[in-house]
């Protein structure tokens, strides 16, 4: 049976402060791109009332040339605590981009210091400022002086094995004036491959004042619980186990509040979040919306007898009543199967 340790109950039955922003929850909604927007972010709310949220990562040199903020920028003013994440490698432009990030809502800006793919390292955004410091901390001077909400960095422990250079760099975001470090225990070159080495971020916690949040491999309430016991993080970030489930942050966050955990998400009710989840995407982005929910349906549509097929064929919906229709299909499909379960349980209890 899972428990919390008396020590771990404890050290969670406060508020996360932020700098001075207080979270009533441990558990926070990573950024993820092409994810975590606005349609998305409502259906984590609705299970995680209290915990921090992220929009996608926002590019800020893009924000020099454009009035409107985009869409992935768009806040609802109810969904509070949000943060807006930047990235780039540019202070002046990130410290420009902090200050319309708060303007739209922002309770705190993060600065992504961690993403592993090309197309960000390259441009000398994400974890490419792993290899800077000296950079990386003059951006977040910046950022910190532009602003008047906290600061905070996600990042991971090294650019590879060779260079795992976390400690120095963690300090050097606290010493510039992060109010937060969110740490994934893998390295750039790992990508999302290995498992992630949570012995690092309890090594960041040990050598830093600010909140430290453990990242990577966080796929259930039992892990989520683990590497809070393993690091003696302030937190966990929920990132690729929220894919097709935004159920979990507030499953974790339920169970680090009450020691009980919630019943999992039934495939009925998965698919129901799904379906809600389609027909707010064509809503906010119409068509675009459509073709971007279909990696969403294939997260979704897992874990039961004609899942595949069910994926096969949403990949290929081109209207949002098409998209309905396949999932109350498939809604009709398993409960006419539970129901026929069920009747045969009650015929050989007779």
């Amino acid at each position: 049976m899972l428990q919390l340790s008396s020590q771990l109950k404890a050290r969670l039955s406060i508020p996360l402060k932020i700098g001075n922003l207080e979270v009533n929850s441990r558990v926070l909604q990573s950024p993820l791109s092409g994810v975590t927007d606005l349609v998305f972010r409502r259906l984590v709310r609705r299970y995680a009332p209290d915990s921090m949220l992220y929009t996608e990562m926002v590019h800020a040199s893009q924000l020099q040339h454009v009035k409107k903020l985009p869409k992935m920028m768009e806040v609802d003013p109810n969904e509070s605590p949000i943060s807006i994440q930047l990235f780039d490698c540019r202070s002046q432009f990130l410290a420009e981009a902090a200050k319309r990030a708060v303007a739209e809502g922002a309770d705190t800006v993060d600065i992504n210091m961690g993403c592993p793919v090309n197309k960000i390292t390259r441009k000398g955004g994400g974890s490419s400022l792993l290899r800077q410091p000296e950079l990386a901390e003059e951006i977040v001077r910046e950022v910190v002086k532009a602003v008047d909400v906290p600061i905070s960095v996600k990042t991971r422990i090294g650019w590879d094995d060779d260079e795992i250079t976390i400690l120095d760099f963690a300090k050097r975001m606290q010493d510039a004036g992060a109010k937060m470090i969110t740490v994934h225990g893998r390295t750039r070159a790992q990508g999302y491959t290995g498992n992630a080495r949570w012995e690092w971020i309890g090594k960041v916690k040990e050598a830093l004042e600010i909140p430290v949040i453990g990242n990577g491999d966080i796929f259930s309430v039992e892990s989520a619980v683990r590497c809070l016991e393993v690091t003696g993080a302030d937190g966990v970030m929920c990132s690729r186990g929220t894919l097709g489930y935004p159920f979990l942050v507030g499953e974790v966050d339920y169970f680090l509040k009450t020691g009980e955990l919630l019943a999992p998400a039934t495939p009925i009710e998965r698919l129901e979040s799904a379906k809600e989840h389609l027909q707010g995407l064509a809503e906010y982005k119409g068509q675009r919306g459509i073709y971007q929910a279909r990696k969403h349906m294939a997260w979704y549509a897992k874990g039961f007898v004609g899942a595949s097929e069910l994926r096969g064929e949403l990949n290929l919906v081109t209207t949002a009543q098409q998209g309905v229709d396949l999932l109350d299909n498939a809604i009709a499909q398993l409960t006419k199967g539970y129901e026929e379960i069920e009747e045969g349980q009650v015929a050989i209890a007779q």
